[in-house]
């Protein structure tokens, strides 16, 4: 009789591989033109890390500005040297470097920041709808910019802009996911969605994402609508007096706001 065949050796098991490193694009800031759904055309600006691919930070500016209100807070996350060198350096506190805490050591964030449709030095109208559809358009586009971790993303706004993050966020991670979190300073339900249920479906998600909420006392639009939220994860810092949004970045503000957003990255990054 034939002798049995020999069992062909098993195939060797994979051994996980890391994510390749690439090489990081330049750090000076790209502008970027998107559209939102409706094909509105939008202005944003894209701020290299110096890591390829990077964990990125989503800014939405607040009422009374765009952007450029973000010039010198990009330039912090991104830690690659170009503190001070944006064209409206000095104007406010939250465009005064010299005052920032040190960026987490050895940590460079992607940015991207961009305007909200009729905001250019700030919005003529209130337009809840398509500000959503712009915070929208501002995730994907940016999930997909060279040099991004799709997986890693944060959003960060304030006024306005503090309801991009929570509003965001959930309907993000049904498609894509990749949306590790979202901090809020002083939010108002101005995009049209409740505050309290755009945090409760972001807890409701697997996993579910962490939302942080920053607020003045006397904020009578923002304090109730930070109070309004709660969950497991969900967290709400209260400051006395009345500021809004940006006035929340401000040497002056004890805790520090700047200090608590580095608090925040780490939570979500897991650094």
């Amino acid at each position: 009789e034939p002798p049995f065949p020999t069992p062909a050796p098993a195939p060797p098991t994979p051994t996980p591989t890391e994510e390749p490193t690439l090489e990081p694009l330049p750090p000076e800031p790209v502008d970027v033109e998107f559209q939102a759904e409706d094909m509105y055309t939008l202005k944003g600006r894209y701020y290299p890390a110096a890591v390829n691919p990077a964990p990125l930070i989503v800014l939405m500016h607040w009422a009374p500005g765009d952007k450029e209100d973000w010039n010198e807070m990009a330039f912090w996350f991104q830690n690659r040297g170009l503190a001070g060198t944006s064209p409206n350096v000095g104007q406010e506190t939250w465009l005064d470097p010299t005052w920032f805490p040190p960026m987490l050591e050895g940590q460079s964030f992607a940015v991207f920041t961009f305007t909200f449709r009729g905001c250019d030095n700030g919005c003529s109208s209130f337009n809840p709808n398509g500000w959503f559809l712009d915070a929208m358009a501002a995730m994907e586009t940016g999930m997909a910019l060279e040099g991004v971790d799709p997986t890693q993303i944060v959003a960060i706004g304030a006024s306005i802009g503090a309801d991009g993050p929570p509003d965001t966020c959930g309907p993000f991670n049904e498609v894509y996911g990749g949306c590790l979190g979202g901090l809020s300073l002083s939010p108002g339900s101005y995009l049209g969605i409740p505050y309290d249920g755009a945090v409760a479906a972001l807890e409701a998600q697997e996993p579910p994402v962490p939302v942080w909420c920053f607020y003045a006392a006397g904020d009578f639009e923002s304090a109730p609508a930070c109070k309004s939220a709660s969950g497991e994860l969900y967290q709400l810092f209260e400051w006395p007096g009345s500021r809004h949004g940006m006035m929340l970045i401000d040497p002056a503000v004890d805790p520090s706001a700047m200090e608590l957003i580095l608090d925040f990255l780490k939570l979500v990054y897991g650094l």
